[in-house]
């Protein structure tokens, strides 16, 4: 697959926390694009200050100021990047703590006020990018230009799963397919094909964690898969070296991903399979097509 004419030489980055921010700036650096970069204050990386072209920290409240930057920097073309934990929003006196401007306050009214709106992370992400683009900021997702960043289809490590292994992922293949439908989670760990977690609000690894206090035996396995409508502007299913050392430590043995639709953030400098290979975790990027032969 290559990769797509890029029309605009500037792109704006509304950055989360992870790397997968950082790999967005280098990708589209080595393009030959300015990246104009917001770091989510308490979220994002500090190492993007040095990775981008412009650079500055924004309150998770400050949509205005969001969309004046932006607009400062003639960014017409943005994406995001990295998780913004939802759990924020909910915690105790955060709106105290971080006064909304006038732009994000009227955006939220529904969410949080008046209620008429649900709060799903997708939900809330989509009137934000509706909103960006009332001021001619689109927002399109980052692998449209990075195409590379996706996993294709195959085993990736030197283990493969055993027969027993291989039964859990195809049976979490299917419990997680039917909770992305509902927007629970991207991920369902699996024991002798009984769920034993399930990710929520949470990230994975914490999910991963919580399996680890309930099967303290471990061999349970990781299915993160990509919800049937999810879009790929935010939310993009992503695993690290942080996601497989947490497995590792709690007991886990493998890990399936979605192929095409799954971000290995450490994948393209060879980090991610080296880690896979010395834990011992056996990773497959699969697809629908493959999971339903339920045949390993």
């Amino acid at each position: 697959m290559s990769s797509p004419e890029i029309s605009n030489p500037c792109m704006g980055l509304l950055a989360g926390s992870g790397s997968y921010p950082l790999r967005i700036a280098e990708g589209l650096r080595r393009r030959g694009v300015r990246v104009c970069a917001l770091g989510v204050i308490g979220e994002a990386d500090p190492a993007l200050i040095e990775k981008c072209d412009v650079f500055e920290w924004v309150k998770p409240t400050r949509l205005g100021t969001a969309i004046r930057f932006f607009q400062k920097h003639h960014v017409t073309r943005a994406t995001m990047g990295g998780k913004i934990l939802l759990q924020r929003y909910f915690s105790h006196g955060l709106w105290l703590r971080n006064l909304p401007d006038w732009r994000l306050l009227r955006v939220a009214i529904p969410f949080f006020v008046t209620r008429v709106r649900d709060c799903r992370c997708d939900s809330i992400l989509s009137v934000l990018c509706a909103e960006f683009a009332k001021d001619g900021i689109r927002f399109v997702p980052a692998t449209d230009d990075l195409p590379e960043l996706l996993v294709k289809v195959g085993t990736l490590t030197q283990r493969v799963p055993s027969e027993s292994e291989w039964k859990d992922l195809y049976f979490g293949w299917k419990v997680a397919k039917i909770l992305g439908h509902i927007d629970i989670g991207q991920s369902v760990l699996v024991r002798n094909q009984t769920v034993v977690a399930v990710e929520a609000m949470e990230h994975t690894d914490q999910t991963i964690e919580r399996a680890g206090q309930i099967c303290k035996s471990g061999g349970f396995v990781l299915i993160k898969t990509a919800k049937p409508s999810q879009d790929m502007r935010f939310d993009v299913p992503t695993i690290g070296l942080g996601t497989l050392e947490t497995l590792a430590r709690c007991g886990g043995r493998a890990i399936a991903v979605e192929a095409e639709h799954t971000l290995l953030v450490e994948m393209n400098e060879g980090e991610f399979i080296a880690k896979a290979n010395q834990l011992g975790i056996a990773v497959v990027a699969v697809n629908d097509a493959m999971m339903a032969k339920e045949n390993p």
